[in-house]
């Protein structure tokens, strides 16, 4: 999808675009949402103070979610083929700030360490380097990932195989489906304890119902979650396509 196709498609977005120009484009393949409900006092000494935990119905929400990244490129430029494609994992909650409810990610662990060290420096992510492999089997995803700690960094493993198990939907606003989904922006505190935000923006998701088998996961528990013991919401999409903006600093 262009860039003008994605943008003349966010009707639906609960706030307008911004004003500035944006200045990165990827698509995201084969992706897997994995959420589990947690109590909010759980999660709230894990994120920032100034950054409030939003909550579905009072219960809080972790999401495991792997993928893979294709055609990452920055405004103006193409895709570069050593840059350009490799999976990618995060684990996340949900804040809100400002009315606007966006992404706390806790890690994102990827292939390339050239991603791994732009997205800290430009874009304030806890990104974290990992061996990590996304295959298809049919219609199953098979996804392995083994982070490659460095000093003073926790290892996280995932070895699993998902795959759709039905028809595609829109998620109706107002479902626990389109809260955990439809959002427009992420939050990245930094060192010295300012916040970010940064806004993206993408079609109403494609999703479909899936089923997941997890041989080991211990991403979550990598940032000290326990995930409880029951199976986790599941939600796949074969792709999205994303535009970017520069983060932000909240005042």
């Amino acid at each position: 999808m262009r860039a003008s196709q994605i943008l003349a498609a966010s009707s639906h977005r609960p706030w307008p675009l911004p004003n500035a120009p944006w200045v990165m484009s990827q698509r995201w393949h084969n992706l897997l949402f994995a959420h589990w409900p947690l109590p909010p006092e759980v999660l709230r000494p894990l994120v920032p103070a100034t950054l409030p935990l939003d909550t579905f119905e009072d219960q809080a929400w972790v999401g495991v979610v792997p993928f893979r990244m294709r055609g990452v490129r920055p405004r103006l430029l193409p895709p570069l083929p050593w840059l350009s494609s490799f999976p990618e994992l995060n684990v996340r909650t949900y804040v809100t700030l400002d009315e606007k409810p966006g992404v706390y990610f806790f890690s994102l662990d990827a292939s390339n360490p050239i991603a791994v060290a732009l997205a800290r420096a430009f874009f304030h992510l806890p990104y974290f380097r990992a061996a990590m492999r996304c295959v298809r089997d049919r219609d199953a995803i098979v996804y392995t990932s083994q982070r490659t700690p460095q000093t003073g960094e926790r290892a996280a493993a995932l070895r699993a195989t998902y795959r759709p198990t039905g028809p595609v939907f829109r998620a109706a606003p107002g479902t626990l489906d389109h809260w955990l989904t439809e959002r427009y922006c992420y939050y990245a505190p930094t060192a010295s304890g300012h916040i970010y935000r940064c806004e993206i923006t993408h079609a109403p998701w494609p999703l479909q119902p899936a089923e997941l088998a997890i041989v080991s996961n211990t991403v979550a528990a990598s940032h000290g979650i326990e995930l409880p013991n029951t199976p986790p919401l599941l939600h796949f999409a074969g792709r999205q396509d994303i535009l970017a903006w520069w983060p932000k600093r909240i005042t």
